[in-house]
């Protein structure tokens, strides 16, 4: 299966697997990472089959690369943010059941990614969050729009103004994820079988 810098493609129990990866281990949605997760989900929409995405034990996604986005012009920033629009759309309206198995964390825009696809299911380990007030930040890929669907206004602004974490058992009560297992992945492929 293909591989890219920023992801693998893998197979797991006849269910295909994007799997976040960087350097760092981090899984950070950087420009270039946006931009290649946005040119695979095209094309793996042209064969609609059901897919998982998901990260290493530590990390589902710590988010947008903060150092790039301080750097980035307004103009720029603007770009950014409808580039990644664009990718969360295309995982929304993907033409099969898409699911975000959650392991370690997964914050900021790793967190939009999450609520953009059709199910998620979290390690109990998981730790999800938006912490982008605490540091002056609001997202800008439509997590403002799909969270609150999900988990109703009230939770969604505590979740996004507070900026606190949401551990695994809080995000099930809220709604937030769909189900908890020791692995989410093996879970997320159970369900696409049944």
């Amino acid at each position: 299966m293909p591989t890219g810098e920023f992801f693998q493609l893998q197979q797991r129990d006849g269910v295909r697997v994007l799997r976040l990866q960087s350097d760092d281990r981090t899984n950070r949605l950087t420009r270039a990472c946006v931009l290649a997760l946005t040119e695979v989900f095209g094309d793996l929409a042209r064969k609609a089959e059901p897919l998982i995405i998901t990260g290493n034990r530590r990390f589902f996604s710590a988010g947008a690369d903060l150092k790039e986005i301080a750097a980035l012009t307004g103009p720029e920033a603007y770009e950014f943010s409808r580039m990644g629009q664009t990718l969360m759309n295309m995982i929304e309206l993907f033409p099969a059941p898409v699911y975000a198995a959650i392991s370690g964390y997964c914050m900021g825009g790793g967190l939009d990614l999450a609520l953009a696809c059709h199910r998620r299911i979290a390690s109990p380990d998981a730790v999800l969050g938006h912490r982008g007030a605490a540091l002056g930040l609001i997202t800008g890929w439509g997590g403002t729009q799909r969270l609150p669907r999900l988990v109703g206004v009230a939770k969604a602004l505590e979740i996004f103004v507070v900026a606190e974490k949401v551990r695994t058992r809080d995000a099930l009560r809220s709604g937030l994820v769909d189900a908890v297992a020791e692995d989410p992945v093996a879970e997320a492929a159970r369900r696409v079988h049944s």
